[in-house]
């Protein structure tokens, strides 16, 4: 595990070209290849579910001792259609790196709902809620947190989701927010989160449909390591017979685009 320890994620380069009609620097476009040294999977077992939850719990034990003993079973969430759970894998011995769920809204109400309305614009669109992350701790916990949130916005661009939302306590929101996840509750800032032991938490979300031009816009530091580097190890396939946002109507043009203010990182 201590060589595992010294992967981070690639250093960002400043772009040396910027071309004219897209907008976009050249060498941010140009698409490569990176094998990271573990593998991001959906659970397919009770033997992979088994090693998310003692990841889960693990994580969550280090800030919240109780809370952490009482995620030491799975929970019926992580079994119930319209729901995954992500798993980080080792390549060297398959030691359990880090999880997080991800909850449609397809079957049943998201999670976050337990504890907040959501806004008008976004009832009856295909949402997802990513939830109970967690990672290992140490450099080699930051880059499996990176990509599982990468993985999920690859699930969400190939479902049909229009929104990834997350619930997220302080400080960890920070990280939310440098990742261009917008507060959906600015107004109300932190709110206690029934699904999250009552602590508060911001309620943030990223509009996948137009994610990629948020970064470019940005000039994002990630963007490279988000939209332009092909990471085979992440699989986040689903075998069905149409994705989980075909399932939602069509929203009206009064509700298709949210009344938030973009704000570059």
């Amino acid at each position: 595990m201590n060589r595992l320890s010294t992967i981070v994620p690639p250093p960002y380069r400043a772009p040396v070209q910027i071309d004219s009609t897209t907008g976009e620097d050249t060498f941010a476009t140009a698409m490569t290849q990176e094998r990271l040294p573990f593998t991001v999977r959906i659970v397919s077992n009770e033997t992979e579910l088994s090693k998310a939850v003692s990841i889960r719990a693990d994580a969550y034990g280090r800030h919240m001792p109780e809370f952490g003993e009482k995620l030491r079973i799975a929970e019926e969430t992580d079994t119930e259609p319209g729901v995954i759970v992500l798993l980080a894998e080792s390549r060297l011995d398959g030691t359990p790196l880090g999880t997080l769920r991800i909850q449609s809204n397809a079957y049943k109400p998201l999670k976050v709902e337990q504890s907040v309305s959501l806004p008008r614009w976004l009832r009856d669109r295909p949402l997802v809620e990513g939830s109970r992350l967690g990672i290992v701790s140490g450099s080699i916990g930051r880059l499996v947190k990176m990509v599982l949130i990468k993985a999920t916005l690859q699930y969400c661009e190939q479902d049909g989701i229009d929104w990834a939302i997350v619930a997220a306590r302080a400080p960890l929101d920070r990280q939310y927010d440098q990742m261009m996840f917008e507060d959906l509750f600015p107004e109300q800032g932190f709110i206690p989160m029934r699904h999250g032991n009552n602590i508060p938490h911001r309620v943030l979300g990223f509009e996948i449909d137009t994610g990629h031009q948020r970064l470019v816009e940005a000039r994002h530091p990630l963007l490279k390591f988000m939209r332009y580097t092909d990471h085979p190890d992440i699989d986040v396939r689903v075998d069905r017979d149409s994705d989980l946002g075909e399932l939602f109507p069509v929203p009206s043009m009064s509700r298709a685009f949210p009344p938030l203010g973009r704000r570059p990182v």
